[in-house]
């Protein structure tokens, strides 16, 4: 049994003792953790709303006291239950009996049954993140991106969801057409010239970082090589001409170009994957454009009402979502248009689209291939145009699709966007409603003045007295992904060697890939979504303090006290704390209980106690972030627990003590700790490396 089940066993006692004392049926109780362990270990206000309800319906005033004093009889009633104590005007506190329940968290909890993991019937919840446009190599910036929608999609599956894992490749905007102009009228290249350059390209500069550069040297094709001014509209009419093209399909520069983006999605998987980031599907917008979704999501909006054309104004030809709200800018009024005056379909209008399909909602699909099978064999597809591919028969391709719940996870930037797509599907599907499409929203990830020095970035003396530098892909200005981890790991490489020189440099590597990883997911964790971060290497690059590292160090100190303790050791322990505790001898004197409970009754004890709830909460903090949408806070408390656990192994000697009850007591926390610790670290997707 775990904290949270204890806890909904109480809150559900409460409701019954509600209805049976009082005649009224509470929806939900509320609980809370005490600020210090002294005034329990749970709390619940529900008195001072039963008094508002018992006063609603019979008139009759009740202080919340009286109504607490009445609820206390009926939790202590609880095995789990000391005693409850009523505090203040009305709050109810209970006391858990903290050998009882070491008794119930010491052993290893058994993998769940498959009958309750997540069944493939069960509504589905998916989340969209990563969606780099696929024209260069991805940058710190889209890594924020992924690292936060990866570890919602564990934080979700934590709270024992099905979740979906989407990936958009936009490989028809504006983004991949200027690579394509820049291979064909800079570079001078056809399609069997880019695939010989990049069959001869280096491993250091592989095919996403020369388009990096190609990227960035289109830019100033555009204004006849000057870093700034305007731009030649004969030279701005190639990248029409090609977006033109790609629209089109089925043709040279579409072959190109397909052939970059799928290269570059390749390039940026990999980047991905050191990172561990995976995905169950890749759509592609060609397909959305080529399976005609918009035509019909065009009809249905049409049919419900939704958009309205436009005869006179400023927005004449156009058709448009007649929605009122932040209608305060051109930018914003740009946005409600669906379908431009020339007979082109705007941003807005695909992504209301692909939308209705992700919610099950459009009544057509894609095909699909697989597109790359990962080592344990989980197989990410894409979408095709083309009939769906054969498969070997032990690949089944899932049904992808229909989903319950949408998170997209987008910048700030994008915010009003977001919004006009879900009132547009809340408006043609009106029993989905716009719940049903959450944007899951982030600030930028910019360089510090110090970082952009660091990498060699020439700054006026006004860009040095900003806080950061924004990043621009088309200025060359950022961080590659690729460039920052392996500089991580050669940092972490480096300590690892000077601390165990007794490793392979095989284990060496792999741990300081780990540690690398590990400070750049906990790096772009902690800030809350709507921070913006100014990126620096030396922050990132910190062991110390609230870091991936600190966190990883007191999980690998904790496994390494059960490398010490011989198997028996841990089997005796884990036997005398459970041994007794449910048995008759169970509450006399003597007993294992009653031990347990003395070494756990004073201030030492009570220190000792508090870290066992702390470690007990994740699965709460994991729900809790799941409903806010708000990782940072899966973060902070994982730093809290690695902090809480490494000043009790500096106070208490675990190997070496000789009282038996402490002893086991001591193993039994420890034990529970680094589990919790390590399913934490797991949920950010920070491995916890043997040694450090």
């Amino acid at each position: 049994m775990t904290l949270i089940e204890i806890q909904d066993r109480l809150k559900q006692q409460v409701r019954a003792a509600a209805l049976e004392l009082f005649g009224i049926e509470l929806e939900q109780v509320s609980a809370e953790t005490p600020p210090r362990p002294e005034l329990g270990d749970v709390a619940f206000p529900v008195a001072f709303e039963l008094a508002k309800l018992v006063k609603l319906g019979t008139g009759v005033k009740t202080a919340p006291r009286t109504i607490a004093e009445q609820l206390k009889t009926k939790l202590e009633a609880s095995p789990e239950v000391a005693r409850a104590e009523v505090a203040g005007a009305g709050y109810l506190n209970v006391y858990f009996d903290r050998a009882k329940l070491l008794s119930l968290f010491a052993p290893e909890k058994p993998p769940p049954p498959p009958e309750s993991l997540p069944l493939p019937d069960r509504p589905k919840k998916m989340v969209e993140h990563t969606s780099i446009n696929p024209n260069k190599a991805a940058h710190i910036g889209h890594v924020r991106n992924a690292v936060l929608g990866d570890t919602f999609v564990r934080i979700l599956q934590g709270t024992d969801e099905r979740v979906e894992v989407q990936n958009y490749i936009d490989n028809t905007g504006v983004q991949v057409a200027d690579v394509v102009v820049g291979f064909m009228h800079i570079e001078k290249m056809s399609l069997d010239d880019i695939k010989a350059l990049d069959s001869s390209l280096p491993a250091n500069r592989p095919f996403d970082y020369y388009c990096w550069d190609l990227y960035t040297n289109v830019g100033l094709f555009y204004r006849d090589g000057k870093p700034t001014g305007e731009a030649n509209p004969e030279r701005l009419k190639l990248r029409i001409d090609v977006l033109h093209a790609l629209e089109e399909g089925n043709n040279p520069v579409a072959d190109l170009a397909d052939y970059v983006a799928t290269r570059n999605v390749q390039c940026i998987l990999d980047t991905m994957e050191r990172r561990g980031s995976r995905y169950d599907l890749l759509e592609r917008e060609s397909d959305i454009l080529h399976l005609h979704f918009w035509a019909r999501a065009f009809e249905l909006m049409k049919r419900a009402g939704v958009i309205r054309f436009e005869s006179e104004g400023k927005h004449a030809g156009c058709w448009v979502m007649p929605f009122e709200s932040h209608t305060g800018t051109d930018e914003h009024e740009s946005d409600k248009i669906i379908v431009r005056s020339n007979g082109t379909v705007t941003y807005t209008g695909k992504d209301i689209a692909y939308q209705l399909w992700k919610l099950g909602q459009l009544g057509l699909d894609f095909n699909y291939e697989p597109f790359r099978t990962y080592d344990d064999g989980h197989v990410a597809w894409v979408t095709t145009t083309e009939p769906n591919t054969e498969v070997a028969p032990e690949i089944v391709r899932p049904n992808f699709g229909s989903g319950v719940k949408v998170y997209n996870v987008i910048d700030s930037r994008q915010a009003y966007p977001q919004e006009i797509v879900a009132r547009g599907v809340a408006a043609v599907v009106p029993e989905v409603g716009a719940d049903a499409s959450v944007h899951l929203s982030y600030e930028m990830v910019a360089l510090s003045p110090a970082a952009c020095e660091e990498l060699g970035i020439e700054l006026s003396t006004e860009d040095r007295a900003r806080p950061f530098i924004e990043m621009s892909g088309r200025k060359g200005l950022g961080v590659k992904a690729d460039d920052l981890i392996d500089r991580l790991e050669a940092d972490a490489l480096r300590e690892v060697s000077s601390r165990h020189p007794e490793l392979s440099p095989d284990e060496q590597k792999m741990t300081a890939h780990d540690i690398a990883v590990g400070a750049l997911r906990y790096f772009l964790l902690k800030f809350t979504r709507n921070s913006v971060i100014a990126f620096d290497f030396k922050e990132a690059l910190s062991f110390e303090g609230e870091t991936g590292p600190y966190c990883q160090y007191a999980a690998v100190r904790a496994n390494s006290i059960f490398r010490k303790l011989d198997d028996q050791a841990i089997a005796r322990a884990e036997e005398f704390i459970v041994k007794g505790i449910t048995g008759a001898d169970a509450s006399s004197e003597g007993s294992n209980a009653s031990k347990i409970a003395e070494v756990l009754a004073d201030e030492a004890g009570t220190e000792i106690w508090s870290l066992v709830m702390l470690a007990e909460r994740l699965d709460e903090v994991i729900a809790q972030c799941a409903n806010s949408a708000e990782p940072a806070n899966l973060a902070k408390y994982t730093f809290t627990l690695a902090r809480a656990f490494n000043l009790f192994y500096h106070r208490h000697r675990i190997i070496a003590e000789e009282d038996e009850t402490r002893r086991a007591v001591l193993i039994a926390v420890a034990n529970i700790t680094r589990r919790q610790l390590t399913s934490a670290l797991r949920t950010l997707g920070i491995e916890v490396p043997e040694r450090m």
